[in-house]
C-alpha cells in the first residue's frame, strides 16, 4: 500500500507540474512597462518622513538644462528605447525610429498604432524637478534625471494627455484612468525619493490620499 500511495502522489505531482508548465507556455506576453516602482506601503512610509516645503520658482529654468534625449545604443536614443519598451510588436527602422507597433497609454486607456501620437512623459516633470531642488544640480545629474531608464520616470503616453499634464504635480493633475493612479503615485514618490526632491503640502496630501486607498 505505501508504494502504491507513493506512486499516486508522484503521478499527481507530475500532472500538476505539467499543468503549470502548460499554463506558462500559453500565458500571454507581459505588457511592457516602466521599471516597477516601490510598493504602496514603502511609498506611504517614505511620505510619513517628508516635511512639506514651499515650492521654488522657475526662475532660470530651461528644458535645455536637462539634456535629452541621450543616445542609449547605436542610433537609438532614450525616446526610441522607451517606445520599444512600452509598445507591442514594435518595428524600428535602421535609424531606430519606430515605424509600426501598438501602444497602450496607461494614463487615459487609449491605444495607438502611430509613434507620432505618443509623447514620452517625465513622470516627475523637468520644471517640477527644477522647483523641487534640481536647480542646484549639475548638468550631468539633470541629464541623468531626464533620461532615467532605471527608475519609473519615463513612460509612453498619449501626446495631448502629456501636454495637458504639463509640469503639474499630483495635487493638480492625475491620470484620468483611475485604475492607474496608485501606480502613478508610487512612481512619483519613487522618483522624488531617489533624487531627494522636495514636496509641497498639496502634492504630499494628494499622494497620501491616493496611497491610503491602494
Amino acid at each position: 500500500m505505501p508504494s502504491i500511495y507513493a506512486r499516486r502522489i508522484g503521478v499527481l505531482a507530475s500532472a500538476a507540474a505539467l499543468a503549470a508548465l502548460t499554463g506558462l507556455l500559453n500565458a500571454p506576453a507581459a505588457q511592457a512597462a516602466p521599471p516597477a516602482p516601490i510598493s504602496a506601503s514603502a511609498a506611504r512610509a517614505y511620505l510619513a518622513t517628508v516635511t512639506p516645503k514651499t515650492e521654488g520658482s522657475t526662475s532660470g529654468y530651461s528644458r535645455d538644462l536637462f539634456p535629452h534625449w541621450s543616445t542609449v545604443s547605436g542610433s537609438c536614443n532614450t525616446r526610441e528605447t522607451v517606445l520599444k519598451r512600452d509598445g507591442v510588436n514594435v518595428v524600428q527602422d535602421s535609424a531606430c525610429a519606430a515605424v509600426s507597433g501598438s501602444w497602450y497609454s496607461e494614463y487615459d486607456g487609449a491605444t495607438w498604432t502611430a509613434a507620432s501620437d505618443l509623447d514620452i512623459d517625465h513622470v516627475v516633470p523637468l520644471a517640477e524637478a527644477w522647483r523641487s531642488g534640481a536647480n542646484s544640480w549639475t548638468t550631468s545629474k539633470r541629464q541623468q534625471f531626464a533620461n532615467d531608464l532605471t527608475r519609473p520616470q519615463l513612460i509612453a503616453v498619449t501626446d495631448n494627455v502629456n501636454q495637458a499634464k504639463g509640469d503639474l504635480d499630483p495635487g493638480k493633475w492625475l491620470p484620468s484612468r483611475t485604475a492607474y493612479r496608485c501606480t502613478y503615485a508610487r512612481m512619483w514618490v519613487n522618483v522624488k525619493q531617489y533624487y531627494g526632491l522636495s514636496m509641497d503640502s498639496g502634492e504630499k496630501t494628494a499622494l497620501v490620499d491616493i496611497l491610503n486607498g491602494c
